[in-house]
C-alpha cells in the first residue's frame, strides 16, 4: 500500500528501493517508503519514517523493485538508535496480530514498547593520558593514579581529594582523555553454580525437559505437579540444561503476578550466580530500554516477566516457561487483547524452541492437549521432601451460619485459635479487594456506582474512598446519599479483606494480622517485604487475595481458612467451576509445606456443589473430565472456538441500529453459531454503552477470517468502536 502521504518527490526519481514499513498504529498493512541512498535497510531495522506531518516508529518488513512509474513515495529519515528487530520477534509480532483479529501493527505496538524511553544519560569517564607533563603538583598526582582505570570526573575528584575544577582543568590541558567506550557485559550465567537436588520424578521430568532442550526443536510440555511438589527446581535444571547448549541461549519465564517476580529473581540467582533480567510494569521506562537492547543483542540470557514479555526482541530463544499456566492474569482484555499461554506456545515454534506449561491446576485446553498427545505429560505427584498436602474440609455456613454481622463461621474462628494457640499461622482468603464491594442507601434504595461506568463502587477503609476497580475512578465516602440527600443512610455491604481483617482484630486481639492484597503491596518490591515478614513469623495472621495464592511457601502456615468460597461461581462465566476449583485448590495449597501437616477449612453455602465436593475429596482428575465432557457436549473450548465481539458508542442510539445491522451482516458460515447482540453485563463503561455478540465455532474453523470478513461488510460509523476478543476470558 501507497502512504496517503506521499507528496514528498522521491530524491531519485524511483530508483531506489521501496521499503515497506509495518507501523505500530491500526493500519490494514505495511506503507511503501523510498529508502535513502547509502542507508543499506534490511528486514527488522527499525526506522524513523514521515506519516503526516509527524513522525514514526516503524520496522522494514520487506522490499520491493523500483515502482517503474510515476508513483511519488516519501523516503524514510533514518535508522532508529536501537538494535535490528530478530526475524522470530518480527514473525511472532504479525502473528500474534493475525491470531488476535487485529491489524498487522497492533503486535509490533507492543514489541517496540520498550524503546519508549530514551537511554539513561551515562556520565562520560576519563583516563590518564599517555602523554603527561613532569612537573605535576602533589593533588594532580593522585588524580594520575586515580585515573589508572576509567572513572567519572565525581569518582576522580572524590578518590584523589580536589576539586572539580582541578579536574576540569586537567581535561582541558588533555591530562586526562576520555576512556574508550566498552560493549556493555554480558550477564554470565553459571549452569552448575548452585544445582538443585531433586527426588525422582522431579530429576525424571527435568531429564526429560533437558531432552527436549537438547533437541533444539518445537515441542511443548506440561509439568504437571501437585502444590509444594517443587515445579520451579525442575524448571530451573531445564533452564541450565539451555544455557548449557550453546553460550547465546536465552531463556524466558513468564509469570502471572508480578508479586511472584521478587521471589522468582531470587530462585534464579541463588541457582545461577546472577540476576536474570525482569520486565513487567514495576520497572522503571529506561530500566525498561536497557533490558529490551540487553535481550535483542543476546546480552540478556535469563529474563523473567509478565505477559508482555512475550514480545521482546530474543536472537536465541531456547526455553519457554509459563509458570501457573492456568492462571486468569495472562489474559490481556484491554488494547490488544491475547493470552500469554497460548502465544508462548506460538512463539515457541516460531523459534523452534521447546516451551514449558507449569501448574498444579492445569487449564481444561492444557489438559485436553496433554491427554490428546499434543503436550508431554509430566507428572509430580508428592510433594517435595516431609510435606504432605493438606487436609480439606468444607463448613457448612446453613448449619454453621457466623453471628449477625460477622463473616467468620464459629469453626472457623476455633480452628484459627487453636492455630495460634500452637504458635502457628493462619491465613483467611477472600478474594475482594477493600472493605465491603457494595455500598447502598438505606433509605432509598440506592446503590453508588461509578459515573458512567455500570460498575458498584468498593468502599476502602484505609483510604475512606470509595473506588472502581474497573476504572480507576475515586472520591471520598459521601456523608449523604446523591440521589436522596439522606444523611448517614449509607451502609457497607458484604465483606472485603479490610472488613475481614477488622473482624480478626476483634476476635485475636493479641494476634499480628497484615492485609495482603493489591492495595497493601502495590509492587514487586512492597510485597517481597510483606512475604518475607510472613516467612519470618512477623504476622500470625496473614487476610490475603489472590495476591498469595500462589507462589509462596510460608513455614509456620498450617491453617487456610476461605472466607467466601461461592463468590467465583456466580455469574454467567463458562469458566466459573474451573476457576473456582483452581483458585481454592492453589489457596489451600499454601497451608503445611513444610514439616508441619496442614489444613483448609472452606465456607460456602453450597457444600453439594460439584466444586466443592472435587476439592474435599481432592479428586482433580475427576473433577477435569467431567467439566471437559460438559464442555464437548456444548461445543465450548477446548473443543469449540469462541470469539466476542463488543460494540460500543457514547451514542445509545447509533450503537442500536449499528449492533443488529452487524449481526445480520455476518457471513453465512458452517459450523458457526451467533449469539446476540446483547446488553453487556456492564452495559455501560467510562460513558460508552456496549453491545456483545458471541461467536461460537467448530475447532476446523477459521475464526480469525471470519472475523476479518464479518468486519469488512459492515464498517462502523465514526462514533462506533468494534473490539473483538478471540478465546475470550471476561464476559462482562
Amino acid at each position: 500500500m501507497t502512504s496517503t502521504m506521499d507528496v514528498d518527490m522521491d530524491p531519485l526519481g524511483n530508483t531506489c528501493r521501496i521499503a515497506q514499513v509495518l507501523l505500530p498504529l491500526p493500519l490494514p498493512e505495511a506503507y511503501d517508503y523510498a529508502e535513502p541512498p547509502g542507508l543499506e535497510l534490511a528486514i527488522g531495522d527499525i526506522v524513523v519514517a514521515p506519516l503526516g506531518p509527524r513522525t514514526i516508529v516503524g520496522v522494514v518488513s520487506g522490499f520491493k523493485p523500483p515502482a517503474g512509474s510515476n508513483r511519488r513515495l516519501r523516503p524514510i529519515i533514518g535508522l532508529f538508535d536501537a538494535p535490528r528487530l530478530p526475524p522470530g520477534a518480527l514473525t511472532f509480532a504479525r502473528w500474534a496480530s493475525d491470531y488476535a483479529a487485529g491489524a498487522p501493527g497492533a503486535g509490533l505496538a507492543l514489541a517496540l514498547r520498550g524503546l519508549g524511553a530514551p537511554r539513561p544519560v551515562l556520565r562520560p569517564r576519563f583516563v590518564r593520558s599517555r602523554e603527561t607533563a613532569s612537573n605535576l603538583t602533589p593533588a594532580r598526582l593522585k588524580v594520575l593514579e586515580a585515573a589508572a582505570s576509567p572513572m567519572t570526573r565525581a569518582e576522580l575528584a572524590r578518590a584523589s581529594g580536589v576539586s572539580a575544577g582541578v579536574i576540569a582543568d586537567m581535561i582541558r590541558v588533555g591530562a586526562l582523555v576520555p576512556a574508550k567506550a566498552e560493549d556493555p557485559p554480558r550477564e554470565t550465567f553459571d549452569a552448575d553454580h548452585s544445582p538443585s537436588t531433586l527426588n525422582e520424578s522431579q530429576a525424571a521430568a527435568a531429564e526429560a525437559i533437558g531432552q527436549m532442550v537438547a533437541a533444539g526443536k518445537f515441542s511443548v510440555a506440561l509439568l504437571d505437579g501437585v502444590t509444594g511438589s517443587g515445579k520451579t527446581e525442575v524448571y530451573l535444571e531445564a533452564a541450565a540444561t539451555a544455557l548449557r547448549l550453546r553460550p547465546t541461549s536465552q531463556v524466558l519465564v513468564l509469570l502471572p503476578e508480578i508479586a511472584l517476580t521478587e521471589a522468582a529473581i531470587r530462585r534464579f540467582q541463588d541457582r545461577f550466580g546472577a540476576a536474570p533480567a525482569q520486565w513487567h510494569s514495576g520497572v522503571a521506562s529506561p530500566r525498561r530500554r536497557e533490558t529490551w537492547e540487553a535481550v535483542a543483542e543476546g546480552r540478556a540470557r535469563i529474563v523473567v516477566g509478565a505477559r508482555s514479555a512475550l514480545f521482546l526482541p530474543f536472537v536465541d530463544l531456547r526455553l519457554i516457561i509459563v509458570d501457573e499456566e492456568h492462571d486468569g492474569s495472562y489474559k490481556q482484555d484491554e488494547g490488544f487483547v491475547y493470552h500469554a499461554r497460548d502465544l508462548a506456545v506460538a512463539r515457541g515454534k516460531i523459534e523452534r524452541s521447546p516451551v514449558v506449561l507449569a501448574s498444579a491446576t492445569p487449564s481444561l485446553e492444557t489438559l485436553w492437549n496433554a491427554r490428546s498427545g499434543r503436550y508431554r505429560h509430566l507428572r509430580l505427584a508428592d510433594r517435595h521432601g516431609p510435606a504432605i498436602l493438606p487436609d480439606v474440609g468444607l463448613i457448612d455456613l446453613r448449619v454453621s451460619p457466623p453471628e449477625n454481622g460477622r463473616w467468620l463461621s464459629p469453626p472457623l474462628v476455633a480452628a484459627v485459635q487453636d492455630t495460634l494457640d500452637r504458635g502457628e499461622q493462619a491465613l483467611l482468603f477472600l478474594n475482594r479487594r477493600g472493605y465491603a464491594p457494595l455500598v447502598i442507601c438505606r433509605s432509598c434504595g440506592e446503590r453508588m456506582k461509578a459515573p458512567d461506568t455500570d460498575s458498584w463502587l468498593v468502599e476502602h477503609r484505609y483510604t475512606r474512598r470509595l473506588v472502581c476497580h474497573l476504572t480507576g475512578f475515586s472520591m471520598p465516602r459521601p456523608e449523604l446519599c446523591p440521589a436522596c440527600a439522606s444523611r448517614d443512610s449509607l451502609v457497607s455491604v458484604g465483606p472485603g479483606v479490610e472488613r475481614v481483617e477488622e473482624e480478626a482484630r476483634l476476635l485475636f486481639p493479641d494476634a499480628r494480622i497484615a492485609v495482603f492484597s493489591s492495595d497493601t503491596a502495590p509492587d514487586a518490591r512492597s510485597a517481597r517485604a510483606m512475604i518475607e515478614a510472613m516467612e519470618r513469623g512477623d504476622y500470625d495472621i496473614m487476610v490475603a487475595t489472590q495476591s498469595a495464592a500462589k507462589g509462596h511457601n510460608f513455614p509456620k502456615l498450617t491453617l487456610v481458612g476461605v472466607v467466601d468460597a461461592d463468590v467465583g461461581l456466580r455469574g454467567g462465566d463458562l469458566r466459573a467451576a474451573e476457576r473456582t476449583f483452581q483458585l481454592l485448590t492453589q489457596v489451600a495449597g499454601r497451608a503445611g509445606r513444610a514439616d508441619r501437616p496442614g489444613r483448609a477449612l472452606i465456607q460456602t453455602w453450597s457444600p453439594d456443589h460439584a466444586v466443592m465436593q472435587a476439592i474435599a475429596s481432592q479428586d482433580r482428575d475427576g473433577f477435569l473430565t467431567t467439566e471437559l465432557a460438559e464442555r464437548e457436549v456444548l461445543g465450548l473450548p477446548p473443543f469449540g472456538r469462541l470469539a466476542a465481539v463488543i460494540l460500543s458508542s457514547h451514542r445509545p442510539d447509533v450503537l442500536e441500529d449499528f449492533a443488529r445491522a452487524f449481526a445480520a451482516a455476518a457471513p453465512n458460515a458452517p459450523d458457526v453459531t451467533i449469539f446476540g447482540p446483547a446488553d453487556a453485563p456492564l452495559a455501560v463503561v467510562r460513558g460508552r454503552r456496549r453491545k456483545r455478540i458471541l461467536v461460537r465455532a467448530a475447532r476446523s474453523v477459521d475464526i480469525q477470517t471470519f472475523l476479518h470478513v464479518w468486519r469488512s461488510r459492515r464498517p462502523p460509523p465514526n462514533s462506533v468502536r468494534i473490539d473483538v476478543d478471540v478465546d475470550p476470558y471476561s464476559f462482562l
